[in-house]
């Protein structure tokens, strides 16, 4: 048993020519772009209006700070045991989770629940919003474009934005 795992096959390779069909479809290929990460949108929640909410692709979670949380005055968020790890890897612990926030985003008004954490506030980029956000208006990001399409129902925006 041991001589056939152990066993050394050889291994009988041979050239083989590429063709001018193989090479053309090896230099046809995309070239690779960089991954652009984040993007920045505006929308509006409660009458407080967000000129740059971040869009992190590969966030998995819509974060509000505390100190947007008070100035919204929005209603008191439910208690959570979850834990956070942060990018610079410290845990921390969220204050709670608010529950359908109305977030407009260009014409249409789409339900979204907020980690809420005390954390410092940067004041140019505010909240962060995820994925399944985006999924609930039916967003479909073009990266290349800088453009971003929310698609509800038979309506459809298309507006810019700024990576």
């Amino acid at each position: 048993m041991n001589y056939l795992v152990a066993k050394k096959r050889s291994m009988n390779c041979e050239m083989i020519k590429m063709t001018h069909q193989v090479s053309a479809i090896v230099h046809s290929i995309a070239p690779k772009l960089e991954d652009p990460g984040a993007f920045t949108l505006s929308c509006t929640i409660s009458n407080a209006d967000f000129t740059k909410v971040l869009c992190d692709l590969g966030a998995s979670i819509n974060l509000m700070p505390y100190f947007v949380f008070k100035t919204l005055g929005i209603v008191q968020p439910r208690p959570t045991y979850m834990r956070l790890q942060m990018a610079d890897r410290t845990m921390k612990r969220p204050l709670g989770i608010i529950d359908d926030v109305l977030v407009r985003a260009d014409k249409f008004i789409l339900p979204a629940n907020f980690v809420m954490l005390y954390c410092e506030v940067d004041y140019e980029v505010s909240i962060i919003l995820e994925i399944p956000f985006l999924a609930i208006g039916k967003a479909l990001v073009e990266m290349e474009a800088g453009e971003l399409t929310f698609r509800v129902g038979d309506e459809k925006v298309c507006s810019m934005f700024a990576s």
